[in-house]
């Protein structure tokens, strides 16, 4: 009997200890944490981007999001949000408390994205706190809800849809799938605002219960409401919704819930190895990261190469390299630089197998960055049609191009055009020469002149010092005709740098000054998804004696508006844009070149003050393309600026650092060169990516691109100090060797795993559009690297022109010019 007691005890021990350890805990970090469960209390708040309030991730996967109050069901991205107040932690009683207001109209917003707020004050703390293997998510007002605001104002909780199409959910008795697209029936409001009729309402709901590592049940406590609705009935990239309203009445615990996220027992995240999709060249380095779970023990790592009879020959196995902790996790790496005979490979480690790669002297021959080329910039071509085979991509757009836009008006998407319009040009007035040239940015279908005049730059750079003669484009501009995958004898490269300037340069001489950007003036025209020849009837609108644009109105104009600002480094660096194109449009379009030189000079004399980065910029390329040695001395008079901000504008003076004959000026810049090449080598071992690299909640692939393009050319002014190895390892990264589970190339269609769901202009189709490069790998605050599958998401998966575009072509050719 003694024996049995202390048994007893033991076990009584044992199950206490294991309860105590199965508990939602408040980190040291602000949030709750089980096993393999975090819960985050507005760590990051976008919400119009799906990231923000009480967010769920669950065994290493994001699966909700948003928790917070709104005022629609289902809201999209221009509706309130309330005001984000200060995150406290009450370690007591075990809470994570989050102060929140809603202004009322006096306090709308004004800026990018302004939103109009109703006459409503609503000032509410929303509280996380553990309750055993689950947690409770509690608002308590300030006050109760005015009676006009009963039965409108509730609590949202975002679920993401891609891991639950399929997959079933249980509301009390009910159940059912959760379906692809969005399916009726619906009804109008009392608004004349369109609303579909809930999937299903009750007071307990179980998600997705045959996916232990993603199911869910939510508990509403105290009354039965609870409702499961579906976020794309209004909107496309909208998510499932749980929702309760908040009573009348009400002010302490006006929502409560009970949150039961389920736990993977010893939870351990899956090692992943992370590589180019592409593969690599046989003279490159070539390091495969592996990302674990901080608790993981190392194992071996196999190279293996793909044999013509499909067997796998085993090419070495070998103990991976510790790196030491990043993010949330730890990493390793795996050199097998030394592998250089031309192949097919793969890597396993543990149960983790990569997709299969490349090692060739013609890596980047083919199939790497053409794609930009003939797939992704031809359908960005705006005022064209796009063929391509039996598919048309889209219409002759936009030829009504462009009205002037109101004076004193802010325009949602961040356009704010001043008191007048700065040219002879009124409000209303149609503007020649704007319905030609010019490419889409993403999917918002407009022409901003940094987007515009990065993408002739870098297109201009790269023909320049590589001489690109690649033709597999026609392109037509009498026609206004794009024929794809058909050669016209012309490189594909010049084509699109003129292209750029038919609209650059057509809306200077209109304007006398450059475009600040051309938009739609609607959000249902801003919001559109496929063919933009959908915006307007093409016909230029004529105002019939009337002194304002009617917007809203009968017969109100559906062309586009064109925006115009005073802004000197903004119009210097499209002036340096114009500088550079003109060299490669000399002896293939003549007289645009001239145009392009004298815009350049013309922009240069209209502005005379301190030195800054665009105008070190304008007179490094106008010296470049004149030769006139009045900017060269403009850059040697201000050596010490280039000095301090080295890091900026060093690699735009390396651009012709082989054609300056003054030694003086040369060997001056070898101190600050070797100053930032120790900067950046300290950066790049702040990560095992060999890059610099800080995380923010939109991907960071376009800035890694544009660091590996700036490294080119203080690699070729300073070999001695900048290895190509940093410029390699930011193409690697864009490839697929990145933080998180989806090792995806960010460029679309290239590599065996690529982002093949984007933000483009087809995202309504959740397809893609070879060679289009998304931004990549955000962060969800504090520490998760994540990259869905998932269209709607820009923050991740979007495409854009300027430097998105062309510093990854930059990169590519590069690295097959360098590794040659």
């Amino acid at each position: 009997m003694k024996n049995l007691f202390y048994i007893i005890i033991l076990l009584g021990a044992f199950c206490n200890a294991q309860k105590k350890d199965s508990v939602f805990k408040i980190t040291d970090q602000q949030y709750l944490k089980n096993k393999g469960v975090e819960v985050m209390l507005a760590h990051d708040f976008y919400p119009e981007g799906h990231q923000g309030g009480v967010g769920i991730i669950q065994n290493g996967i994001r699966v909700a999001t948003n928790g917070d109050l709104r005022l629609e069901p289902t809201p999209g991205q221009w509706q309130p949000v309330p005001k984000v107040g200060e995150r406290s932690v009450d370690l007591a009683n075990q809470t994570i408390n989050l102060r929140m207001q809603f202004p009322d109209s006096s306090k709308n917003r004004t800026g990018f994205n302004p939103v109009e707020y109703p006459d409503l004050y609503l000032a509410y703390t929303l509280k996380i706190k553990p309750e055993g293997k689950s947690f409770k998510i509690i608002v308590d007002l300030d006050k109760p809800l005015p009676a006009e605001w009963v039965g409108k104002v509730g609590f949202n909780l975002e679920f993401f849809p891609g891991i639950l199409f399929g997959k079933s959910y249980y509301m009390d008795d009910e159940f059912g799938i959760f379906n692809r697209q969005a399916n009726g029936p619906g009804y109008t409001n009392e608004d004349n605002e369109y609303r579909m009729t809930p999937i299903a309402s009750g007071k307990k709901l179980s998600i997705a219960p045959e996916m232990p590592e993603q199911s869910v049940t939510i508990q509403n406590v105290g009354t039965d409401n609870l409702e499961l609705l579906d976020g794309r009935a209004q909107h496309n990239n909208g998510w499932f919704i749980v929702r309760s309203l908040i009573p009348a009445n009400t002010t302490k615990n006006a929502i409560e819930w009970i949150v039961s996220p389920n736990m993977i027992q010893d939870f351990i995240y899956d090692p992943v190895v992370q590589i180019s999709q592409v593969g690599y060249h046989t003279n490159q380095d070539k390091v495969a990261v592996i990302e674990t779970d901080p608790n993981d023990t190392v194992s071996d790592i196999t190279l293996h190469r793909i044999m013509p009879d499909g067997s796998a020959k085993t090419i070495e196995t070998k103990t991976p390299k510790s790196w030491g902790n990043f993010l949330r996790y730890k990493y390793f790496q795996y050199d097998f630089s030394k592998i250089s005979e031309p192949g097919v490979y793969y890597i396993t480690y543990k149960n983790y197998t990569t997709s299969s790669f490349i090692i060739s002297e013609t890596i980047y021959d083919r199939n790497v960055w053409q794609p930009t080329l003939e797939y992704f910039l031809p359908v960005q071509m705006c005022h064209m049609r796009i063929n391509d085979r039996y598919k048309v991509w889209h219409g002759r757009c936009h030829l009504d191009d462009a009205l002037m836009a109101p004076t004193s008006f802010n325009h949602f998407d961040g356009y704010l055009q001043g008191d007048n319009t700065l040219t002879s040009f009124k409000s209303g007035e149609h503007v020649p020469e704007l319905d030609k040239g010019g490419w889409h940015d993403a999917g918002d279908f407009d022409l901003r002149i940094e987007s515009q005049a990065e993408t002739v730059q870098g297109l201009a750079r790269i023909y320049e010092l590589f001489d690109v003669n690649y033709d597999n484009t026609l392109i037509d501009q009498k026609t206004k005709t794009v024929e794809m995958l058909s050669p016209d004898g012309k490189a594909d490269m010049l084509q699109q740098i003129e292209h750029g300037l038919l609209s650059i340069v057509g809306g200077y001489e209109s304007l006398d000054r450059f475009y600040r950007g051309v938009i739609v003036p609607t959000q249902r025209q801003y919001v559109l998804l496929g063919d933009p020849l959908n915006h307007s009837d093409n016909e230029i609108y004529q105002k019939n004696g009337t002194t304002e644009i009617p917007m809203g109105q009968d017969g109100a104009p559906d062309d586009r508006w064109v925006f115009t600002e005073d802004n000197p480094e903004r119009a210097m660096e499209a002036a340096a844009a114009l500088a550079t194109a003109a060299r490669s449009m000399k002896d293939y379009n003549n007289i645009l070149a001239k145009k392009c030189t004298d815009i350049a000079k013309k922009e240069w004399d209209s502005y005379s003050f301190d030195p800054s980065a665009a105008r070190i910029e304008l007179a490094t390329e106008l010296y470049h393309t004149t030769k006139d040695e009045k900017y060269l001395d403009y850059l040697i008079d201000n050596k010490k600026y280039i000095a301090a901000n080295f890091a900026n504008v060093g690699w735009i003076v390396a651009t012709i650092y082989d054609d300056v004959d003054n030694k003086r000026f040369k060997k001056f810049l070898l101190e600050p060169a070797m100053a930032y090449a120790e900067t950046v080598k300290e950066q790049a071992n702040q990560t095992p990516y060999g890059v610099p690299y800080e995380p923010n909640i939109w991907g960071a692939g376009w800035d890694i691109q544009n660091f590996g393009m700036k490294q080119y050319f203080y690699h070729t002014a300073f070999p001695e100090y900048f290895p190509k190895s940093y410029m390699l390892n930011a193409l690697n990264f864009v490839l697929g060797t990145h933080p998180g589970v989806n090792t995806a190339s960010f460029v679309s269609g290239v590599g065996a795993h690529s982002l093949t769901q984007a933000y483009g202009l087809n995202r309504g189709e959740r397809s893609y559009i070879p060679g289009g490069i998304g931004s990549g790998t955000a962060l969800i605050r504090p520490d998760l690297p994540e990259l869905l599958e998932w269209p709607y998401l820009w923050q991740q998966t979007e495409y854009v022109l300027g430097g998105g575009t062309t510093d990854y072509l930059f990169l590519a050719i590069a690295a097959q010019h360098l590794l040659k």
